[in-house]
Protein backbone atom coordinates (compact mmCIF):
# COMPACT_ATOMS: atom_id res chain seq x y z
CA UNK A 1 0.00 0.00 0.00
CA UNK A 2 2.87 2.39 0.88
CA UNK A 3 4.39 1.87 -2.29
CA UNK A 4 1.26 2.32 -4.50
CA UNK A 5 0.74 5.45 -2.60
CA UNK A 6 4.16 7.16 -3.32
CA UNK A 7 4.40 8.47 -5.92
CA UNK A 8 7.22 7.63 -8.94
CA UNK A 9 8.09 10.70 -10.58
CA UNK A 10 10.37 13.08 -8.59
CA UNK A 11 7.74 16.37 -9.29
CA UNK A 12 5.08 14.44 -7.55
CA UNK A 13 6.99 13.56 -4.80
CA UNK A 14 8.53 16.84 -4.36
CA UNK A 15 4.86 18.46 -4.41
CA UNK A 16 3.53 15.70 -2.01
CA UNK A 17 6.42 16.51 0.51
CA UNK A 18 6.00 19.91 0.13
CA UNK A 19 2.20 20.04 0.22
CA UNK A 20 2.70 17.79 3.29
CA UNK A 21 4.73 20.01 4.98
CA UNK A 22 2.58 23.37 4.19
CA UNK A 23 -0.34 21.62 5.78
CA UNK A 24 1.23 20.93 8.91
CA UNK A 25 2.72 24.43 9.03
CA UNK A 26 -0.81 25.62 8.48
CA UNK A 27 -1.67 23.01 11.00
CA UNK A 28 0.07 24.30 13.46
CA UNK A 29 -0.64 28.14 12.75
CA UNK A 30 -3.93 27.92 12.82
CA UNK A 31 -4.27 25.62 16.17
CA UNK A 32 -1.72 28.69 17.35
CA UNK A 33 -4.52 30.63 16.13
CA UNK A 34 -7.02 29.08 17.59
CA UNK A 35 -5.55 29.00 21.04
CA UNK A 36 -5.05 32.79 20.61
CA UNK A 37 -8.36 33.16 19.80
CA UNK A 38 -9.68 31.14 22.64
CA UNK A 39 -7.82 33.60 25.36
CA UNK A 40 -9.20 36.69 23.75
CA UNK A 41 -12.98 35.05 23.71
CA UNK A 42 -12.60 33.84 27.37
CA UNK A 43 -11.06 37.10 28.44
CA UNK A 44 -14.14 39.04 26.05
CA UNK A 45 -16.70 36.00 27.77
CA UNK A 46 -15.35 37.38 31.42
CA UNK A 47 -15.83 41.17 31.05
CA UNK A 48 -18.99 41.11 28.91
CA UNK A 49 -20.40 38.27 32.35
CA UNK A 50 -18.70 41.53 34.80
CA UNK A 51 -20.30 44.20 33.29
CA UNK A 52 -23.98 42.49 33.01
CA UNK A 53 -23.16 41.69 36.81
CA UNK A 54 -22.21 45.33 37.54
CA UNK A 55 -25.56 46.54 35.57
CA UNK A 56 -27.75 44.40 37.49
CA UNK A 57 -26.04 45.95 40.72
CA UNK A 58 -26.54 49.09 39.47
CA UNK A 59 -30.58 48.40 39.04
CA UNK A 60 -30.54 46.88 42.64
CA UNK A 61 -28.42 49.69 44.32
CA UNK A 62 -29.78 52.70 42.70
CA UNK A 63 -33.71 51.63 43.88
CA UNK A 64 -34.81 52.47 47.45
CA UNK A 65 -34.32 49.42 49.85
CA UNK A 66 -38.34 48.21 50.32
CA UNK A 67 -38.11 47.78 46.47
CA UNK A 68 -34.64 46.35 45.85
CA UNK A 69 -35.55 42.55 46.26
CA UNK A 70 -39.39 43.16 44.46
CA UNK A 71 -37.23 44.97 41.61
CA UNK A 72 -35.58 41.87 40.56
CA UNK A 73 -38.02 39.43 41.75
CA UNK A 74 -38.27 35.42 41.27
CA UNK A 75 -38.32 36.22 37.22
CA UNK A 76 -36.71 39.75 37.07
CA UNK A 77 -39.48 41.60 36.40
CA UNK A 78 -38.09 45.30 36.87
CA UNK A 79 -34.60 44.44 36.17
CA UNK A 80 -34.18 42.83 32.57
CA UNK A 81 -31.76 39.71 33.40
CA UNK A 82 -29.95 38.00 30.39
CA UNK A 83 -31.21 34.60 29.62
CA UNK A 84 -29.30 32.03 32.03
CA UNK A 85 -28.33 34.47 34.57
CA UNK A 86 -30.15 34.16 38.35
CA UNK A 87 -29.93 37.33 40.93
CA UNK A 88 -30.93 37.05 44.39
CA UNK A 89 -31.02 39.65 47.62
CA UNK A 90 -29.75 37.74 50.68
CA UNK A 91 -28.66 38.83 54.43
CA UNK A 92 -26.07 36.08 53.86
CA UNK A 93 -22.99 35.56 51.78
CA UNK A 94 -23.83 33.42 48.50
CA UNK A 95 -23.61 29.57 49.52
CA UNK A 96 -23.22 27.54 46.56
CA UNK A 97 -21.42 24.30 45.68
CA UNK A 98 -19.15 26.44 43.47
CA UNK A 99 -15.23 26.85 44.99
CA UNK A 100 -13.31 30.68 44.70
CA UNK A 101 -12.58 30.50 40.71
CA UNK A 102 -8.91 31.06 39.68
CA UNK A 103 -6.80 33.98 39.48
CA UNK A 104 -7.21 34.74 36.47
CA UNK A 105 -10.75 34.41 36.47
CA UNK A 106 -10.96 36.55 39.53
CA UNK A 107 -8.84 39.44 38.34
CA UNK A 108 -10.54 39.74 35.20
CA UNK A 109 -14.22 39.84 36.96
CA UNK A 110 -12.91 42.73 39.71
CA UNK A 111 -11.43 44.56 37.02
CA UNK A 112 -14.48 44.77 34.49
CA UNK A 113 -16.78 45.31 37.37
CA UNK A 114 -14.77 48.86 37.22
CA UNK A 115 -16.45 49.38 41.42
CA UNK A 116 -13.99 52.38 41.41
CA UNK A 117 -16.10 54.54 39.03
CA UNK A 118 -18.94 54.13 41.54
CA UNK A 119 -19.47 56.99 43.63
CA UNK A 120 -18.09 55.91 47.35
CA UNK A 121 -21.69 54.88 48.87
CA UNK A 122 -22.51 52.86 46.14
CA UNK A 123 -19.54 50.99 46.53
CA UNK A 124 -19.65 47.24 47.26
CA UNK A 125 -17.97 46.12 50.68
CA UNK A 126 -16.95 42.96 49.45
CA UNK A 127 -16.58 41.05 46.30
CA UNK A 128 -16.87 37.08 46.06
CA UNK A 129 -15.88 35.15 42.61
CA UNK A 130 -16.72 31.52 42.62
CA UNK A 131 -17.08 29.20 40.05
CA UNK A 132 -15.21 29.04 36.97
CA UNK A 133 -14.58 27.73 33.17
CA UNK A 134 -13.88 24.12 34.58
CA UNK A 135 -17.85 23.99 35.94
CA UNK A 136 -19.59 25.87 32.88
CA UNK A 137 -20.93 28.96 35.39
CA UNK A 138 -20.19 31.68 37.72
CA UNK A 139 -21.26 33.46 41.05
CA UNK A 140 -20.66 36.43 41.90
CA UNK A 141 -21.83 37.60 45.62
CA UNK A 142 -21.55 41.65 46.26
CA UNK A 143 -22.04 42.72 49.61
CA UNK A 144 -24.54 45.55 49.51
CA UNK A 145 -23.88 49.14 51.25
CA UNK A 146 -26.39 49.18 53.36
CA UNK A 147 -26.04 45.45 54.29
CA UNK A 148 -27.03 42.31 52.66
CA UNK A 149 -25.93 40.67 49.60
CA UNK A 150 -26.65 40.22 45.76
CA UNK A 151 -25.67 37.17 44.50
CA UNK A 152 -25.37 36.70 40.84
CA UNK A 153 -25.12 33.52 38.73
CA UNK A 154 -24.35 33.70 35.19
CA UNK A 155 -23.19 30.45 32.64
CA UNK A 156 -20.35 30.36 31.34
CA UNK A 157 -20.73 29.03 27.13
CA UNK A 158 -18.56 27.27 25.34
CA UNK A 159 -16.18 28.53 23.34
CA UNK A 160 -16.15 28.33 19.61
CA UNK A 161 -12.56 29.09 18.25
CA UNK A 162 -13.95 28.21 14.51
CA UNK A 163 -17.10 30.03 14.48
CA UNK A 164 -15.67 32.30 11.97
CA UNK A 165 -16.81 31.98 8.71
CA UNK A 166 -14.32 34.91 7.20
CA UNK A 167 -11.15 33.44 8.86
CA UNK A 168 -12.03 30.14 7.33
CA UNK A 169 -12.05 31.24 3.80
CA UNK A 170 -9.16 33.19 4.07
CA UNK A 171 -7.86 30.83 5.91
CA UNK A 172 -8.55 27.93 2.41
CA UNK A 173 -7.55 30.32 -0.25
CA UNK A 174 -4.16 30.88 1.53
CA UNK A 175 -3.94 27.14 1.56
CA UNK A 176 -4.98 26.84 -2.15
CA UNK A 177 -3.08 29.91 -3.12
CA UNK A 178 0.05 28.08 -1.26
CA UNK A 179 -0.31 24.93 -2.55
CA UNK A 180 -0.61 26.28 -6.18
CA UNK A 181 2.19 28.09 -5.92
CA UNK A 182 4.15 24.68 -4.73
CA UNK A 183 2.82 22.87 -7.67
CA UNK A 184 4.12 25.42 -9.98
CA UNK A 185 7.20 26.24 -8.81
CA UNK A 186 7.98 22.16 -8.40
CA UNK A 187 7.12 21.54 -12.53
CA UNK A 188 9.05 24.73 -13.21
CA UNK A 189 12.63 23.33 -10.92
CA UNK A 190 11.85 20.12 -12.34
CA UNK A 191 11.26 20.28 -16.00
CA UNK A 192 15.46 20.23 -16.30
CA UNK A 193 15.34 17.10 -14.97
CA UNK A 194 12.43 15.85 -17.67
CA UNK A 195 14.55 17.56 -20.39
CA UNK A 196 17.76 15.45 -19.32
CA UNK A 197 15.76 12.33 -19.55
CA UNK A 198 13.56 13.35 -23.27
CA UNK A 199 17.40 13.83 -24.69
CA UNK A 200 18.85 10.46 -22.90
CA UNK A 201 16.27 9.00 -24.37
CA UNK A 202 16.60 10.75 -28.09
CA UNK A 203 20.30 10.16 -27.25
CA UNK A 204 19.41 6.35 -27.54
CA UNK A 205 17.15 6.21 -30.36
CA UNK A 206 19.57 8.23 -32.47
CA UNK A 207 23.42 8.90 -31.60
CA UNK A 208 23.30 12.25 -33.70
CA UNK A 209 20.56 14.13 -32.01
CA UNK A 210 20.39 17.71 -31.43
CA UNK A 211 21.93 18.57 -28.26
CA UNK A 212 20.58 20.32 -25.06
CA UNK A 213 20.76 23.66 -24.79
CA UNK A 214 22.98 25.21 -21.60
CA UNK A 215 21.23 27.90 -20.56
CA UNK A 216 18.96 28.67 -17.33
CA UNK A 217 20.29 28.32 -13.71
CA UNK A 218 23.92 27.37 -13.67
CA UNK A 219 23.31 24.39 -11.82
CA UNK A 220 21.04 23.07 -15.08
CA UNK A 221 23.47 24.63 -17.41
CA UNK A 222 26.29 22.52 -15.86
CA UNK A 223 24.46 19.55 -16.50
CA UNK A 224 23.15 20.19 -20.02
CA UNK A 225 26.99 21.06 -20.88
CA UNK A 226 28.72 17.89 -19.15
CA UNK A 227 25.35 15.77 -21.18
CA UNK A 228 26.37 17.39 -24.45
CA UNK A 229 30.05 16.61 -23.87
CA UNK A 230 28.80 12.67 -23.27
CA UNK A 231 26.66 13.03 -26.12
CA UNK A 232 29.50 14.03 -28.41
CA UNK A 233 32.18 11.64 -26.94
CA UNK A 234 29.46 8.73 -27.25
CA UNK A 235 28.82 9.88 -31.18
CA UNK A 236 32.91 10.39 -32.00
CA UNK A 237 33.14 7.09 -30.82
CA UNK A 238 30.51 5.12 -32.70
CA UNK A 239 31.68 6.86 -35.80
CA UNK A 240 35.30 6.15 -35.32
CA UNK A 241 34.18 2.43 -34.20
CA UNK A 242 32.08 2.49 -37.71
CA UNK A 243 34.21 4.25 -39.33
CA UNK A 244 36.88 1.44 -38.89
CA UNK A 245 34.32 -1.08 -39.69
CA UNK A 246 33.63 -0.04 -43.03
CA UNK A 247 37.21 0.85 -43.64
CA UNK A 248 38.06 -2.89 -42.80
CA UNK A 249 35.42 -4.54 -44.81
CA UNK A 250 36.36 -2.48 -47.52
CA UNK A 251 39.81 -2.94 -47.39
CA UNK A 252 38.77 -6.75 -47.33
CA UNK A 253 37.62 -7.05 -50.93
CA UNK A 254 40.76 -6.46 -52.30
CA UNK A 255 42.37 -9.94 -51.05
CA UNK A 256 39.48 -11.94 -51.50
CA UNK A 257 39.45 -11.08 -54.97
CA UNK A 258 43.17 -12.48 -55.61
CA UNK A 259 42.18 -15.24 -53.47
CA UNK A 260 38.87 -16.53 -55.97
CA UNK A 261 41.49 -15.75 -58.40
CA UNK A 262 44.20 -18.04 -57.19
CA UNK A 263 41.60 -20.43 -56.56
CA UNK A 264 40.98 -20.84 -59.74
CA UNK A 265 43.90 -22.30 -60.58
CA UNK A 266 43.48 -24.96 -58.16
CA UNK A 267 43.59 -28.87 -59.91
CA UNK A 268 41.48 -30.37 -56.88
CA UNK A 269 38.00 -29.62 -57.96
CA UNK A 270 36.46 -30.59 -54.45
CA UNK A 271 39.16 -28.43 -53.04
CA UNK A 272 38.40 -25.46 -54.97
CA UNK A 273 34.63 -25.66 -54.82
CA UNK A 274 34.57 -25.38 -51.38
CA UNK A 275 37.06 -22.57 -51.10
CA UNK A 276 35.46 -20.38 -53.40
CA UNK A 277 32.07 -20.97 -51.57
CA UNK A 278 33.69 -20.10 -47.98
CA UNK A 279 35.20 -16.75 -50.33
CA UNK A 280 31.84 -15.90 -51.20
CA UNK A 281 30.80 -16.23 -47.78
CA UNK A 282 33.24 -14.08 -46.79
CA UNK A 283 32.34 -11.07 -49.29
CA UNK A 284 29.04 -12.15 -48.27
CA UNK A 285 29.86 -11.00 -44.75
CA UNK A 286 31.78 -8.00 -45.92
CA UNK A 287 29.30 -6.24 -47.92
CA UNK A 288 26.80 -7.14 -44.88
CA UNK A 289 29.18 -5.05 -42.84
CA UNK A 290 29.63 -2.26 -45.05
CA UNK A 291 25.77 -1.67 -45.61
CA UNK A 292 25.68 -1.94 -41.43
CA UNK A 293 28.04 1.31 -41.69
CA UNK A 294 26.38 2.87 -43.98
CA UNK A 295 22.98 2.84 -42.17
CA UNK A 296 24.84 3.58 -38.82
CA UNK A 297 26.13 6.88 -40.76
CA UNK A 298 23.01 7.92 -43.07
CA UNK A 299 21.89 11.38 -43.08
CA UNK A 300 18.64 10.55 -44.72
CA UNK A 301 15.82 12.92 -43.70
CA UNK A 302 12.39 12.29 -42.06
CA UNK A 303 9.33 12.38 -43.98
CA UNK A 304 5.84 11.66 -43.74
CA UNK A 305 5.09 8.25 -45.66
CA UNK A 306 2.11 5.91 -45.74
CA UNK A 307 3.13 2.74 -43.92
CA UNK A 308 0.59 0.46 -44.69
CA UNK A 309 1.46 1.27 -48.57
CA UNK A 310 5.12 0.88 -47.22
CA UNK A 311 4.61 -2.62 -45.75
CA UNK A 312 2.17 -3.98 -48.60
CA UNK A 313 5.11 -2.88 -50.97
CA UNK A 314 7.61 -5.20 -49.43
CA UNK A 315 5.30 -7.87 -49.97
CA UNK A 316 4.97 -7.41 -53.09
CA UNK A 317 8.07 -7.07 -53.77
CA UNK A 318 9.17 -10.37 -52.18
CA UNK A 319 5.77 -12.09 -54.34
CA UNK A 320 8.37 -11.04 -57.28
CA UNK A 321 11.16 -11.83 -55.81
CA UNK A 322 9.60 -15.39 -54.36
CA UNK A 323 6.64 -16.36 -56.86
CA UNK A 324 6.32 -19.63 -54.90
CA UNK A 325 5.91 -17.95 -51.75
CA UNK A 326 2.87 -15.80 -52.40
CA UNK A 327 0.21 -17.53 -51.28
CA UNK A 328 1.60 -17.43 -47.78
CA UNK A 329 2.54 -13.38 -47.88
CA UNK A 330 -0.76 -11.25 -46.73
CA UNK A 331 -1.35 -8.08 -45.12
CA UNK A 332 -4.23 -7.35 -42.28
CA UNK A 333 -4.16 -3.57 -41.23
CA UNK A 334 -5.71 -0.11 -41.90
CA UNK A 335 -5.33 0.34 -45.76
CA UNK A 336 -3.59 4.15 -44.90
CA UNK A 337 -1.45 4.89 -41.99
CA UNK A 338 0.85 7.97 -42.53
CA UNK A 339 3.98 8.46 -40.03
CA UNK A 340 6.88 10.42 -40.10
CA UNK A 341 10.00 8.40 -40.58
CA UNK A 342 13.00 7.77 -42.68
CA UNK A 343 11.49 5.89 -46.10
CA UNK A 344 14.52 4.20 -47.15
CA UNK A 345 15.76 3.12 -43.49
CA UNK A 346 12.52 1.71 -42.34
CA UNK A 347 11.99 -0.41 -45.55
CA UNK A 348 15.23 -1.60 -45.14
CA UNK A 349 14.43 -2.74 -41.66
CA UNK A 350 10.76 -4.63 -42.38
CA UNK A 351 12.30 -6.05 -45.49
CA UNK A 352 14.92 -7.67 -43.34
CA UNK A 353 12.15 -9.00 -40.93
CA UNK A 354 10.05 -10.51 -43.51
CA UNK A 355 12.84 -11.83 -45.51
CA UNK A 356 13.47 -13.52 -42.40
CA UNK A 357 10.33 -15.07 -42.18
CA UNK A 358 10.17 -15.92 -45.49
CA UNK A 359 13.68 -17.31 -45.26
CA UNK A 360 13.10 -19.71 -42.00
CA UNK A 361 9.21 -20.12 -42.12
CA UNK A 362 8.44 -20.57 -45.52
CA UNK A 363 5.70 -17.40 -45.11
CA UNK A 364 4.71 -13.84 -43.39
CA UNK A 365 1.68 -12.62 -41.98
CA UNK A 366 1.93 -8.99 -41.25
CA UNK A 367 -0.47 -7.19 -38.85
CA UNK A 368 -0.64 -3.06 -38.54
CA UNK A 369 -2.24 -2.05 -35.47
CA UNK A 370 -2.75 1.27 -33.75
CA UNK A 371 -2.78 2.35 -30.64
CA UNK A 372 -3.22 5.90 -29.95
CA UNK A 373 0.51 6.97 -29.86
CA UNK A 374 2.13 3.45 -30.01
CA UNK A 375 2.15 1.44 -33.49
CA UNK A 376 2.36 -1.86 -33.41
CA UNK A 377 3.69 -4.50 -36.30
CA UNK A 378 3.59 -7.85 -36.00
CA UNK A 379 5.44 -10.73 -39.02
CA UNK A 380 4.75 -14.02 -37.82
CA UNK A 381 5.89 -17.10 -39.52
CA UNK A 382 5.30 -21.00 -39.35
CA UNK A 383 8.69 -21.88 -39.36
CA UNK A 384 10.60 -23.74 -36.24
CA UNK A 385 11.05 -21.05 -34.26
CA UNK A 386 13.76 -19.99 -31.39
CA UNK A 387 14.83 -21.71 -28.20
CA UNK A 388 13.94 -19.09 -25.70
CA UNK A 389 17.39 -18.79 -24.66
CA UNK A 390 18.76 -17.05 -27.84
CA UNK A 391 15.30 -14.47 -28.44
CA UNK A 392 17.87 -11.86 -27.62
CA UNK A 393 21.22 -12.72 -28.90
CA UNK A 394 19.68 -13.18 -32.54
CA UNK A 395 19.89 -9.23 -32.29
CA UNK A 396 23.82 -9.55 -31.60
CA UNK A 397 25.72 -8.78 -35.14
CA UNK A 398 27.06 -12.31 -36.60
CA UNK A 399 25.31 -14.45 -34.43
CA UNK A 400 23.29 -17.20 -36.00
CA UNK A 401 21.37 -20.19 -34.80
CA UNK A 402 22.97 -23.04 -36.56
CA UNK A 403 20.35 -25.42 -35.97
CA UNK A 404 17.60 -24.19 -37.57
CA UNK A 405 19.08 -20.82 -39.54
CA UNK A 406 22.41 -22.05 -41.13
CA UNK A 407 24.58 -20.50 -43.07
CA UNK A 408 22.49 -22.88 -46.87
CA UNK A 409 19.12 -20.85 -45.47
CA UNK A 410 20.43 -17.95 -43.74
CA UNK A 411 22.61 -14.94 -43.91
CA UNK A 412 25.41 -13.80 -42.13
CA UNK A 413 23.75 -12.52 -39.09
CA UNK A 414 23.28 -8.74 -39.63
CA UNK A 415 19.68 -8.72 -40.72
CA UNK A 416 18.29 -8.84 -37.29
CA UNK A 417 20.78 -6.22 -35.58
CA UNK A 418 20.51 -3.43 -38.91
CA UNK A 419 16.53 -4.02 -38.05
CA UNK A 420 16.57 -3.85 -34.43
CA UNK A 421 19.23 -0.05 -34.83
CA UNK A 422 16.84 1.08 -37.48
CA UNK A 423 13.78 0.93 -35.75
CA UNK A 424 15.57 2.35 -32.00
CA UNK A 425 16.78 5.06 -33.92
CA UNK A 426 12.75 5.62 -34.88
CA UNK A 427 12.53 5.65 -31.36
CA UNK A 428 10.60 1.95 -31.67
CA UNK A 429 12.10 -1.35 -31.01
CA UNK A 430 11.56 -5.15 -32.19
CA UNK A 431 11.14 -8.30 -30.09
CA UNK A 432 10.80 -11.71 -30.58
CA UNK A 433 8.43 -14.52 -29.29
CA UNK A 434 7.68 -18.07 -30.24
CA UNK A 435 4.09 -18.46 -30.99
CA UNK A 436 1.90 -21.03 -29.22
CA UNK A 437 0.77 -22.58 -32.38
CA UNK A 438 4.29 -22.69 -33.88
CA UNK A 439 6.72 -20.42 -35.66
CA UNK A 440 8.11 -16.72 -34.31
CA UNK A 441 6.49 -13.55 -34.55
CA UNK A 442 8.57 -10.60 -34.70
CA UNK A 443 7.15 -7.38 -32.65
CA UNK A 444 7.38 -3.71 -34.07
CA UNK A 445 6.66 -0.53 -31.88
CA UNK A 446 7.13 2.88 -33.26
CA UNK A 447 5.77 5.96 -31.91
CA UNK A 448 2.38 7.02 -34.23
Amino acid sequence: MTLRLWPRSLAARTALVLLFGLAIVQGGGLTIHALDRLDLQRFSQMRDIAIRIMSVYRGVIGAPAPSQNRNIGENGDQIWLPPGYAAILSPFPPLTDLTPAGPGVQSVIRVSLNISQLPAEFRPRQVRVLGGVEVGRIAVGLELPQGGWLDIQAPIEPLRPWHSPNFLVAFLAMSLAAAALTLWAVRRLTQPVRTLALAAEALGRDVNSPPLPEDGPFEVATAAAAFNTMAGRIRRFVQDRTEMLTAIGHDLRTPITRLKLRAEFMEDDEQRRKMLADLDELEAMVSATLAFGRDAATGEPVVSLDLAELLKTILDEATDARPEAAGGLDYEGPAHLAVRARSLSLKRAFTNLVGNALAYGGNAHVRLLSHGKLLTIEIEDDGPGIVPEELDRVFEPFHRIESSRNRETGGVGLGLPIARNILRAHGGDVTLANRQQGGLRACVTLPA
